[in-house]
């Protein structure tokens, strides 16, 4: 006799939230704008849609309590809350041809097993692939094919104040180099960008007059193809450096450079 009581999809997992919020009362450099339709306008929208668009009526007080539907309009950058880079945001040319924007992404490379990389004691600015190495020999392993790489920078605590956009740390084109050179194709963060800070990437090129300082974990976008996601949080609720799947599909942007995520760890228990 077949067992009714557990479904048997069910299996025993814990979900981590990993993403921050869009919040149009946070500090955003191309600020969020949030207009919300109550339920009461929405009753009195769709009235006047019936009767512009297909010539019929309808009385809002019809409605119970006179309220129909709510609605949201957000303004925003593909750029806000977690998020993920498309090798088309690196430019529009690259040597592997044509750069993919983000619904041309496969969707293999957003669940997949994930490595966290701790960068927490770092300063301000950039580390490089040594740093990586040093904290792969600690986690005891280097990410296989494919497997997603998460930056603990520490810079989710910052988010929603000024201080989240110029106070984080980074990678050099060394450390991106080793990254794509395992085979990862996916590169996360809790911080603004995947490169350092705006200001600090000024003040390099301004004291050394070396272009390649200049965003370089974005420039390695067109030479290999790979995405970045960006802005992640609470990257400290993960019990450990791996043995979670990450799941981080981008929203199907068509033809843009980048799309937000919700990105979720998955742990077995």
């Amino acid at each position: 006799m077949l067992d009714t009581t557990t479904p048997r999809w069910e299996v025993a997992v814990r979900l981590i939230d990993l993403s921050s919020p869009v919040d149009a009362s946070f500090w955003e450099p191309e600020p969020v704008s949030v207009q919300t339709m109550s339920a009461a306008e929405g009753a009195r929208h769709v009235s006047a849609e019936m009767r512009e668009h297909f010539g019929m009526t309808i009385d809002p007080s019809v409605f119970p309590d006179g309220e129909f539907l709510t609605n949201d309009t957000v303004v925003l950058t593909t750029h806000t809350g977690t998020h993920i880079d498309a090798p088309a945001h690196y430019g529009s040319k690259a040597s592997y041809g044509v750069p993919r924007t983000i619904d041309e992404m496969p969707l293999e490379w957003f669940h997949r097993p994930g490595i966290l990389v701790d960068l927490t004691t770092q300063d301000i600015g950039t580390v490089s692939a040594e740093v990586l190495r040093r904290e792969f020999d600690r986690i005891g392993r280097v990410p296989a094919p494919l497997d997603i790489v998460l930056l603990n920078t520490g810079a989710s605590r910052l988010v929603g104040t000024q201080r989240y956009f110029t106070d984080f740390v980074g990678l050099d084109a060394s450390a991106i180099a080793l990254l794509l050179d395992y085979g990862v194709r996916v590169i996360g963060t809790d911080a603004f960008s995947l490169d350092a800070p705006f200001t600090y990437i000024i003040r390099q090129y301004q004291e050394t007059g070396d272009p390649g300082v200049l965003w370089p974990a974005h420039m390695a976008g067109r030479e290999r193809e790979f995405c970045q996601i960006e802005r992640l949080a609470n990257l400290d609720a993960l019990p450990g450096a791996d043995g979670f799947t990450l799941v981080c599909f981008p929203v199907k942007v068509a033809r843009a450079g980048a799309g937000w995520a919700r990105a979720v760890a998955i742990l077995t228990e």
